[in-house]
């Protein structure tokens, strides 16, 4: 299963929020997440130009902060929650801890988008973003 190799990720960007610790930080975006800030690479700015205010993106991140050893989780950390295998739930600790945020754009200055409910903590890199599909026609 591991004939394709590794694959190499680079950040395009980090999140800046005044999230500083995981068990503090919202469980999902709308949850309570304050605003935040998502910091790109100079090198990117070309990819961020049709980024606009006032619609949602898709933000893919790395949780680095994650255990990857985990399997399986009690949803929500609730032990009253049956046990689920963790390709069904959105715990961020999975074997690759890839964070996938739905935030609204709420304005865009050089490299910097500031965005509403995103609740990845400071420091978290992202992987990249993409539109948010109504038809698939589209795009």
């Amino acid at each position: 299963m591991d004939s394709a190799g590794p694959f190499e990720l680079r950040p395009v960007g980090r999140v800046e929020s005044t999230l500083a610790d995981r068990a503090a930080a919202p469980r999902q975006g709308d949850e309570g997440a304050p605003e935040s800030l998502i910091r790109f690479d100079e090198r990117y700015a070309e990819a961020l130009r049709d980024i606009r205010p006032g619609t949602d993106v898709l933000v893919l991140t790395w949780l680095d902060r994650a255990d990857r050893s985990v399997l399986s989780v009690h949803p929500r950390s609730d032990p009253a929650n049956p046990e689920q295998g963790v390709f069904t739930t959105r715990s961020p600790d999975r074997p690759n801890p890839i964070g996938l945020h739905r935030v609204g754009v709420l304005a865009v200055e050089g490299t910097t988008v500031r965005v509403s409910d995103l609740e990845a903590i400071d420091g978290t890199p992202v992987l990249d973003v993409k539109p948010v599909l109504g038809d698939i026609h589209d795009r």
